[in-house]
């Protein structure tokens, strides 16, 4: 008798030690981040050279509107003001128009895919900050062709029906209620224009949003 529960308790103590050998956890799931870069050279000499000094100016204001919770612009929204933010240029090289191709082509933010320019390509470029109206300034620019971008920071503020608990009445009937209440969510907007310089002496305004 003995021996039969000493073997009962055995197979026991092993049956257990297979169950939870065979235990296998799932590892989590890694975020896959994809980076794309143009293939072609990049030409600092032409870079350097669009860059150079000239006599035209290229003013602007920048601003973005403010869209709903789910991405969408509003119609009619007020302009939020890009109040003192950093705005960049670039000249539009052969480089810079592969660049821009290859973000239209490849980038989404939901999937994690973004493309760069190279270190050497984001050196090539002039920056202007803005004042609380906006106002930019890029002074003594040559003719030629190129991409201004900033990054718009802002708050938006929205309000939705919170339920707060239920109410009976005698006859079963039944009362939800709902108290109103805001919420607050950050938005960064990337603005972003293409901007042409004609001729040396003219000004050339331009809306960033």
């Amino acid at each position: 008798m003995k021996l039969k529960k000493y073997v009962l308790t055995l197979f026991y103590v092993v049956s257990a030690t297979a169950v939870v050998s065979a235990q296998y956890k799932e590892p989590e799931k890694k975020d896959k981040v994809e980076i794309f870069r143009p293939e072609m050279a990049f030409d600092s000499l032409l870079a350097k050279k669009m860059l150079a000094k000239g006599t035209a100016v290229i003013k602007g204001v920048a601003f973005t509107r403010q869209k709903h919770p789910l991405g969408y612009g509003v119609p009619l929204s007020p302009r939020i003001l890009a109040n003192k933010i950093k705005i960049v240029l670039f000249p539009i090289t052969p480089y810079f128009e592969e660049w821009y191709q290859l973000r239209k082509d490849k980038e989404s933010i939901r999937r994690k895919r973004f493309v760069y320019l190279s270190d050497q390509a984001y050196r090539y470029r002039l920056e202007a900050i803005t004042n609380s109206d906006g106002e930019f300034t890029f002074p003594d620019m040559k003719p030629g062709k190129y991409f201004l971008q900033g990054m718009l920071d802002y708050t938006l503020r929205g309000t939705y029906n919170a339920y707060t608990g239920s109410g009976y009445n005698d006859y079963g009937g039944r009362t939800d209620y709902y108290q109103e209440k805001e919420y607050y969510k950050n938005i960064q907007d990337r603005i972003e224009v293409f901007v042409e310089v004609k001729e040396n002496g003219e000004t050339v305004k331009v809306k960033l949003h």
